[in-house]
């Protein structure tokens, strides 16, 4: 290579460099493996980096769902109530607290109130809330004594009793203002029933979802099974009241027409959230089938003056579908919804159905487009 000086002109001579010779260190040819091991370490250590991060949450999954499943049953319900939109809040009836959850505000249409059924809570209605327009103005509630709203020895756990406390919860949210649509499946059928009678200027529309508290012509197995369990003073037994994934299963079994698969896990966490409150539950089985309360419903069906819907499973073990029957000739304007394949939990088993039969209902009232409750 030939570089020319700065010197003057007449100074300058062509000035010749040494050529450099490649040392065996820096021949490109001995460097190139070197270089490709290295690049194949990085990605090694990459795929290994990028595993384990993908395995620990999996495997916190698996430990979740082999160790600590009713834990991973809370993360879920969780996790559904904030995909929903449905946010937890907490009111006070002097020092007895309710605890709900909601989606939307109060608009022109009525505001929806949701009751569970007996040993269940709030989020039972999630299955429900995600076919529902996200315009209306939805309340889930915790029955007296669940989840999160206060548990009482003192509480009056009757039928009475927890449609006081509904109309207490209903007070603090100053929920009628304006009349409001009380949807009720089971034991809050029973208490959305004779709320909407002993407070009909609260509520403007009525669904009741297999609701108790009727009184058939003849009783069906499950019933009979409780006679006799009450008669041999056997009530520790109570097939709703579950202590073992055994019994939980065989509960499924009776509450649902379809034949849910269910991990032997997944049982044990449904138990294990349930064991706890189990002595809670017994007691209130027993308030809601005393004398007191068994035919609640039946005994103040002929008060209900506003439109009702009932929707039933005709395939209910739990409770008979001849229910429907009785609860249409004592309701003027009433209309009845029955659903094939279907047995008591009919929320978990048409949670869609449900959703579509309360919006139609809604809409025929109130003059509502279907294509408005989106």
């Amino acid at each position: 290579m030939v570089v020319t000086s700065a010197l003057p002109i007449s100074q300058r001579r062509n000035v010749r460099l040494p050529e450099v010779v490649p040392s065996q260190d820096t021949h490109p040819c001995r460097c190139q493996p070197a270089l490709k091991s290295r690049m194949d370490l990085d990605v090694v250590n990459m795929f290994v980096i990028a595993g384990g991060t993908l395995a620990i949450p999996i495997l916190a999954f698996v430990a979740s769902f082999l160790l600590w499943p009713s834990a991973l049953i809370r993360i879920y319900y969780w996790y559904w109530r904030r995909t929903l939109g449905m946010q937890v809040r907490y009111v006070h009836h002097e020092d007895y607290q309710f605890c709900y959850s909601f989606r939307g505000r109060p608009g022109q249409r009525p505001s929806i109130l949701m009751l569970h059924g007996f040993s269940a809570h709030k989020d039972m209605w999630l299955s429900v809330v995600k076919f529902l327009p996200k315009n209306l103005h939805l309340i889930c509630v915790d029955m007296p004594g669940h989840e999160g709203t206060t548990r009482s020895s003192l509480d009056d756990l009757s039928i009475d009793g927890q449609v006081k406390r509904i109309h207490q919860f209903v007070e603090c949210l100053k929920l009628n203002k304006k009349p409001f649509h009380l949807v009720g499946t089971s034991m809050g059928g029973h208490v959305a029933g004779v709320y909407a009678a002993y407070y009909p200027s609260d509520v403007c529309s009525l669904s009741l979802v297999c609701p108790a508290g009727l009184q058939c012509s003849s009783d069906n197995q499950f019933i009979q099974r409780l006679r006799e369990l009450q008669k041999s003073a056997a009530m520790e037994k109570i097939p709703l009241i579950p202590s073992t994934p055994e019994e939980m299963s065989e509960m499924l079994q009776l509450c649902s027409y379809v034949r849910f698969k269910v991990p032997q896990q997944l049982l044990q966490g449904l138990v294990d959230v349930r064991i706890p409150h189990n002595n809670f539950y017994r007691k209130l089985f027993l308030e809601i089938t005393s004398e007191k309360s068994r035919y609640c419903l039946h005994q103040n069906m002929g008060k209900i003056k506003v439109p009702t819907q009932i929707i039933w499973g005709k395939q209910d073990q739990v409770l008979d579908v001849s229910g429907a029957d009785v609860l249409a000739k004592s309701i003027a304007n009433c209309q009845v919804e029955l659903l094939e394949n279907c047995g008591h939990s009919v929320v978990m088993e048409r949670p869609r159905k449900t959703a579509k039969l309360i919006v139609d209902f809604f809409a025929s009232l109130y003059n509502t487009d279907n294509k408005k409750l989106d």
